[in-house]
C-alpha cells in the first residue's frame, strides 16, 4: 500500500512577530502551512521587511516541511471600487505585496476580487482584470519578461452585497480578461476556494460535492485550484452572507468538511483554517481533521 501523502493544513496566524515566529507557532500547533495578512487588514502601511528574519524562517521552513505560505491581502483592497483613489490604493498595495513576497519564493497571494458598489458585475470584472494586467505588465517589463514567483489567487466569494466572484463564472471571467492581455502565460493566476463562501453562495458541498467540483472544473478548470479555506458556516445554503463558524459547529458540518479534505481532487491541496478560534482552538481543529483524514 502506498504511504499517505502528508496533509498540508494550517490556519491564519498573526504576522506581528515576523516570519520565523509564525513558522514556530505553526509547528507548535501541528500545522505545516499558514496564512497571514501582508499588512494591517484594515489599513495600508506594511512593516519594513526584516531580511534576517526571512532568512531564518526559510531555513526553519525547509527543516520542518512548512509551505506553501499564503499571504492574504488586506480587506480594504477593492480593485472594483467606484472611486479612483480606492482603485489606486488597491493597485499600489498589490504591487508592493508582490514585490515583498519575492523574498519568500513559492508563496501564494490571496485577495478578495472586490465589490462593484453598484457599477455592475461586468464593470467590476473589467476593473479587477485591468488592475491585474497593469501590475503584471509592469512586472514583466521590470523582470526581463519573467512572471512573479508568487501565485495570485482569486478567492471565491459568498455574494454578499455587490461582491464580484460570487460564482465560478465571474472568477473565470476575471482570469480570461487578464490573461488575454498578457504577452506570456504561466501559472500566475489561480483560485482559493473558501468552503463557507461557496456554501453561502449556493453551491451545495454537503449533498453534492462531486457536482460542485465538476462545475468548477468545467467553468474554471480544476488545475486553477491552488488552496482551500476550510471553514464551516453560520448560515444556511445560499444565504449570501459571510459568517465563518468553527469546524463541525455550523450548517456545513463536520462530515461534509471531512469529505472535502479527503476528496481525491482536493486532498493534496493546502488547507487553511479561518475559523473563529484562538491558537488552542486551531490546535484542536487541526488534530481533529488529521485524525479523520483518510490514511492518516
Amino acid at each position: 500500500m502506498k504511504p499517505c501523502k502528508t496533509m498540508k493544513i494550517g490556519c491564519h496566524l498573526s504576522a506581528s512577530g515576523g516570519y520565523l515566529a509564525m513558522g514556530q507557532t505553526a509547528v507548535s500547533i501541528g500545522a505545516n502551512v499558514f496564512q497571514f495578512f501582508t499588512r494591517n487588514p484594515r489599513g495600508g502601511a506594511a512593516k519594513p521587511l526584516d531580511k534576517g528574519d526571512i532568512a531564518a524562517f526559510l531555513d526553519f521552513a525547509a527543516a520542518n516541511g512548512i509551505g506553501p505560505i499564503l499571504a492574504h491581502a488586506p480587506y480594504t483592497l477593492n480593485a472594483a471600487g467606484a472611486e479612483t483613489r480606492v482603485r489606486e490604493f488597491a493597485e499600489e498595495v498589490m504591487a508592493d505585496d508582490l514585490d515583498r513576497l519575492e523574498h519568500t519564493p513559492g508563496a501564494m497571494y490571496n485577495f478578495h476580487p472586490g465589490s462593484h458598489v453598484g457599477q455592475g458585475a461586468e464593470e467590476g470584472i473589467n476593473l479587477i482584470s485591468g488592475m491585474l494586467v497593469r501590475i503584471l505588465l509592469r512586472w514583466l517589463d521590470a523582470h526581463g519578461g519573467k512572471l512573479p514567483s508568487t501565485t495570485i489567487l482569486l478567492e471565491t466569494m459568498s455574494g454578499k452585497g455587490s461582491e464580484v466572484g460570487r460564482d465560478f463564472a465571474e472568477i473565470r471571467a476575471i482570469i480570461d480578461a487578464t490573461e488575454s492581455k498578457l504577452p506570456v502565460r504561466g501559472n500566475t493566476l489561480g483560485v482559493c476556494l473558501d468552503t463557507c463562501h461557496i456554501w453561502d453562495g449556493g453551491y451545495d458541498i454537503v449533498n453534492d460535492l462531486d457536482g460542485v467540483l465538476a462545475e468548477f472544473d468545467r467553468i474554471v478548470g480544476i488545475n486553477r485550484l491552488k488552496a482551500i479555506h476550510l471553514n464551516d458556516s453560520m448560515n444556511v445554503l445560499g444565504a449570501h452572507k459571510d459568517r465563518h463558524e468553527k469546524i463541525g459547529k455550523g450548517k456545513i458540518g463536520l462530515d461534509a468538511l471531512i469529505r472535502v479534505v479527503n476528496h481525491p481532487k482536493l486532498k493534496d491541496l493546502p488547507f487553511y483554517l479561518e475559523t473563529p478560534c484562538d491558537l488552542q482552538g486551531y490546535r484542536d481543529e487541526i488534530a481533529l481533521i488529521k485524525k479523520l483524514r483518510s490514511g492518516s
